[in-house]
């Protein structure tokens, strides 16, 4: 049987470019990478370790704290540090230590969905903050330094680069276009072999250009610019595919980043989700030269989710 032929891909907007190469991961190794996760029985997000001088904001159902928001005790940024301002938390989704995102009810997604709308809305109303980034890392290759079900968020009064450019781009296609480029995109993906999910309310599917293993995106289908927007039939429809897209890396046992892209400065920013897991492994051709490696093309991926 031939092999299939490594295609280069374009990102929809930005100057990024991925080599899809789906032989590749046939090629020999002799190193074998594993997710590490070892509890153990002291942990500082469990309740009953948790000072709550250091709660921010709590989400109770039958006065027992679901979701609860910290500050985090070791910030890169603070609002006390005019040379580094912002804001860092940490949500701690879930006091049951010995489950992962993925095992939550969807009720109970939706609830960490629900505190990161509180958290944006709360911190928002400081006029210096231009930017505030939801994000969860799971997983030793992700970067998670504590087992215990959460997330952080990371709010900033600097626009990062590659946010500032996705933003002038998106600009400039609605200017030469009349349409906003992620409802365009949302509608041609719906239609193609990457389409993982859609209802009413949301819309899934795994990149054109993906950089890594098994990525995949959600989208709002009404045009929202940041998590507060939603509505309670879009904030059930997010949680719904949310926890069926994690289930089925759980399944993988791949650690995972993801991440909310909303700019609050910006009201005509498209709201979405990343999910970017870490099988893969940025190595010399990656850093060298800014080509990305994928050997998962995004329509098996999709094709893996819908399953």
């Amino acid at each position: 049987m031939p092999k299939v032929k490594s295609e280069i891909r374009k990102s929809y907007l930005q100057n990024k470019y991925v080599i899809i190469t789906p032989s590749r991961a046939e090629r020999p190794r002799d190193i074998k990478e594993q997710t590490v996760i070892e509890r153990t029985a002291s942990c500082p997000f469990c309740p009953e370790n948790l000072n709550r001088k250091n709660i921010v904001d709590e989400i109770k159902i039958d006065d027992n704290s679901l979701v609860i928001s910290i500050k985090n005790l070791f910030p890169a940024v603070s609002t006390d540090n005019q040379k580094a301002y912002g804001v860092q938390e940490v949500i701690i989704e879930t006091p049951n230590h010995t489950k992962e995102l993925a095992q939550l009810e969807e009720k109970e997604i939706e609830q960490v969905l629900r505190m990161y709308a509180r958290r944006t809305d709360a911190i928002s109303t400081d006029q210096r903050i231009e930017y505030i980034l939801c994000f969860k890392n799971q997983g030793s290759k992700a970067g998670a330094s504590i087992v215990h079900a959460h997330s952080q968020i990371f709010a900033t009064d600097i626009l990062p680069p590659d946010i500032h450019e996705e933003l002038g781009l998106a600009q400039a296609y609605k200017i030469e276009h009349g349409t906003c480029p992620y409802c365009d995109i949302i509608t041609k993906e719906m239609k193609s072999e990457r389409k993982i999910f859609e209802d009413k309310f949301v819309a899934a599917f795994s990149p054109y250009a993906s950089e890594y293993h098994y990525e995949a995106w959600i989208f709002t289908k009404r045009h929202l610019d940041n998590i507060t927007k939603l509505n309670e039939d879009e904030l059930k429809s997010f949680a719904r595919i949310l926890k069926i897209i994690l289930t089925k890396l759980q399944e993988l046992d791949l650690s995972f980043n993801y991440f909310l892209h909303q700019v609050i400065s910006d009201k005509d920013q498209h709201f979405y989700l990343k999910i970017q897991p870490r099988d893969s492994v940025w190595a010399g051709i990656e850093l060298g030269s800014g080509l990305v490696i994928n050997s998962v093309p995004p329509e098996e991926a999709a094709e893996y989710y819908r399953k």
